[in-house]
């Protein structure tokens, strides 16, 4: 669907001028809009997945852990799949975020992936510049990420970071001159990225963050020593047909959590960079950017 298409759709959750500012933008920000008896119930989950991973000592299925991890000083980068690890999870990804993700990619929704990514006070957390739609391929770009803060956000605990206008601009090559994938902008194409309007996304627990999967988005390191959870939802429309494997499916990926199936796929005449083989499995953008996962080179699908 056309962003007028779109946009001719009733809202369900979003203004209208939130939703016009996201198609110009390429992203919106939206303050305290899940309810706080919902907000508890996410966070106390949240709480007690943490306390399970002191008892890790690898990264795994489950939990993807940093250096310095330890069962007194647990570094939980990422819970993985969180749809799958807890109804909590998986009743938000398909009850009010997906109201949201109605609004800006038609009446026709499709459940792509969830994680719950951490920020602690460690300079490893720092999630360098990239985009998204390189991680998994779409016939169409109506594919964003829903962020939802669990803890209050400021730029003391890396809130996440968007150049404003940069889905409509040409996309980044994420391979290094070698050929490995690394998920990220080159330092070169890093450095020329004009950072005068970069829109620091900060918020009250609660507020959630939207980003289309062309812009460009970074979160610098955490500065405050008390962890900052960013539970993360992804989905597309329903004409938009993922052509490479998916990173890391879900029990409920590919699911119709809005409208229906749809019979024909669209196809945006833009160019997408083609991933690395991801069918035998994926760690976290964490890893790859750290340089703990070599990815495949490019050619190797």
């Amino acid at each position: 669907m056309t962003p007028e298409e779109i946009l001719s759709c009733p809202a369900r959750v979003l203004t209208q001028a939130q939703r016009e500012h996201y198609f110009e933008r390429g992203y919106i920000s939206v303050e305290s809009l899940v309810p706080r008896d919902l907000l508890a119930d996410l966070v106390a989950v949240t709480n007690q997945f943490v306390d399970d991973s002191r008892k890790e000592t690898e990264a795994g299925k489950v939990f993807d852990i940093g250096p310095g991890h330890s069962s007194d000083n647990p570094v939980l980068r990422r819970l993985k799949q969180p749809d799958d690890q807890h109804e909590a999870y998986w009743g938000f990804a398909k009850g009010l975020m997906a109201d949201v993700a109605a609004d800006l990619v038609g009446p026709n929704v499709v459940f792509h992936h969830s994680k719950l990514n951490f920020k602690w006070f460690d300079e490893t957390d720092t999630v360098k510049w990239h985009q998204d739609i390189q991680f998994f391929p779409h016939t169409n770009y109506n594919v964003i990420t829903i962020g939802c803060y669990l803890a209050d956000t400021d730029m003391n605990n890396g809130p996440l970071a968007v150049k404003p206008g940069s889905h409509n601009q040409p996309l980044f090559d994420q391979y290094d001159k070698a050929g490995n994938w690394t998920g990220m902008l080159s330092d070169e194409d890093a450095a020329s990225i004009d950072l005068s309007d970069v829109d620091y996304l900060t918020g009250s627990a609660g507020s959630i963050t939207v980003h289309n999967a062309r812009t460009l988005h970074y979160s610098p390191s955490s500065k405050s020593s008390v962890p900052r959870p960013l539970l993360l939802n992804c989905y597309t429309s329903a004409d938009a047909k993922p052509y490479t494997h998916h990173p890391d499916p879900s029990s409920h990926t590919y699911q119709i959590v809005r409208g229906q199936h749809v019979k024909w796929a669209a196809h945006d005449p833009r160019p997408c960079q083609v991933p690395p083989d991801w069918s035998d499995g994926y760690t976290s953008i964490y890893a790859a950017q750290s340089g703990e996962d070599k990815g495949q080179p490019a050619g190797m699908m």
